[in-house]
């Protein structure tokens, strides 16, 4: 069994998709005064496509979703915070010497994250570009399928609320999403990362 998932994982997929469920922590100066959010919310859902032009280097295409409450104590309010963005991909495995069943991958870009707030505060939308870094660790299954875990830092360039009130169950700072999903291949392996 260990002799297949070494051969099966020595390959590296051109053409992936991933499907990730994780939470999410948003920074506390993006809430505007009595709006504040939890610290830890349920859920972030990714969603991405990526294609590596050679054994080590690629792109993706991702969208996320991420639901923000109130913490106890504060104005009652939900948002959902969504943002896609377009990465460069970086196959760190030879770096770190991996074991042939794991994978690790950093990724960062820019992209554009749109609130919208739920309930009372509807009219309060806002947009702003982002940029986002991550790291991805696999872990392979099969060849075709691997279950990994993804750090991702997303900074907003958003402006302040004026007047404050269109802050009011709104959202214009920064993300920290810790998720766990599937990559499945979608290509077989066209550029592959063979052992010397």
């Amino acid at each position: 069994m260990s002799s297949f998932l070494s051969f099966s994982q020595g390959d590296t997929s051109t053409f992936k998709a991933q499907l990730a469920l994780g939470l999410n922590s948003p920074s506390q100066n993006g809430f505007v005064s009595g709006f504040e959010g939890k610290t830890f919310n349920f859920p972030t859902v990714n969603l991405g496509i990526q294609y590596l032009f050679r054994p080590i280097f690629g792109a993706k295409l991702d969208y996320s979703f991420n639901r923000i409450s109130n913490k106890n104590n504060t104005q009652e309010f939900k948002l959902n915070y969504s943002r896609i963005n377009l990465q460069a991909v970086y196959n760190a495995n030879r770096l770190f010497n991996l074991p042939q069943n794991k994978g690790l991958f950093l990724h960062a870009g820019p992209g554009l994250s749109t609130v919208k707030p739920l309930g009372n505060f509807t009219q309060n939308k806002t947009s702003f570009v982002n940029a986002m870094a991550g790291i991805e660790l696999h872990f392979g299954i099969s060849d075709d399928l691997s279950i990994y875990t993804d750090i991702s830092y997303i900074h907003g360039f958003a402006k302040d609320f004026a007047p404050i009130s269109e802050g009011f169950g709104a959202f214009n700072g920064n993300l920290l999403t810790l998720t766990i999903g599937a990559s499945i291949s979608l290509s077989g392996c066209y550029y592959c990362e063979q052992n010397d």
